[in-house]
């Protein structure tokens, strides 16, 4: 079967991922409006039908803004940690709280969704609690991480394995430190505890690059303290003092922070 990969949207006003088959599939965060998520899945091609489960990174609001109507509206179960779970049913961002579609996940527990193995990893964040996903379909290992406070070493074991990596390269150093975000703001984001840079990022890729890595998309890019073409210039830099080129060894993509990316299909 064919394996298909979709950004609907990536940044800090809303972040949601497909990935599935032709016949099925399961999103990764819902931080956009319902209506949004519906259109562009049919956009592609792609029922609500299909949706097999939902998995939810942390409870920021921009990662969980329609959980509540895909799990108590259209039935889709919906997997989080148990304190991830709180801080869904918590929040003044979710309208339906969660019950009948309420699905706890444990952390390096694989769950089965059909063909997907999906196995939830500890990511350092100031969130209630905060995971990545590692999901294996035959051959494939795709990798989620987003809102990383550091790279710490159960994500670099992960992302090690991945052929598809989906990894966040949120603000340029510079940029932040120099713009209009009040001190507060620019600590938390810079603490280990909230995002990660470009330079981060790009030192982490290149450092940990192999072979079978096919894939690399670049997410959460910051409306105010990134551009997509900064962000993959910095990662194209790191890789060339690896000896590792771009579009010949490996593919590297920063998503949109608003539309969706084409949709990525694998054989």
């Amino acid at each position: 079967m064919r394996l298909k990969f979709l950004s609907l949207a990536s940044g800090s006003s809303g972040n949601c991922y497909f990935l599935g088959t032709d016949d099925y599939g399961i999103l990764l965060d819902a931080g956009i409006g319902i209506r949004i998520i519906k259109k562009i899945l049919k956009d592609n091609n792609i029922g609500m039908e299909q949706i097999m489960a939902v998995f939810i990174t942390h409870d920021h609001a921009d990662h969980i803004k329609a959980v509540g109507c895909l799990g108590e509206k259209y039935g889709i179960p919906v997997y989080a940690t148990e304190a991830v779970h709180l801080g869904i049913n918590n929040s003044r961002y979710v309208e339906q709280k969660l019950y009948s579609s309420r699905r706890v996940l444990e952390k390096e527990q694989p769950v089965q969704i059909r063909d997907f193995r999906v196995t939830a990893f500890e990511i350092p964040h100031d969130a209630s609690d905060c995971v990545g996903y590692y999901i294996k379909f035959g051959e494939h290992n795709f990798v989620l991480a987003t809102d990383i406070g550091h790279i710490d070493d159960t994500l670099a074991r992960y992302a090690r394995i991945a052929n598809h990596l989906i990894v966040e390269a949120n603000y340029d150093k510079e940029m932040l430190c120099r713009g209009n975000y009040p001190s507060f703001l620019k600590e938390r984001i810079m603490n280990g505890k909230g995002h990660l840079s470009n330079g981060e990022a790009a030192e982490f890729l290149a450092s940990n690059f192999d072979l079978h890595m096919k894939n690399i998309w670049l997410c959460h890019l910051s409306r105010d303290n990134n551009h997509p073409e900064l962000a993959l210039k910095t990662v194209d830099m790191a890789m060339r003092e690896y000896g590792i080129r771009i579009g010949k060894d490996v593919n590297v993509t920063p998503l949109k922070r608003t539309t969706p990316s084409e949709l990525y299909i694998f054989e």
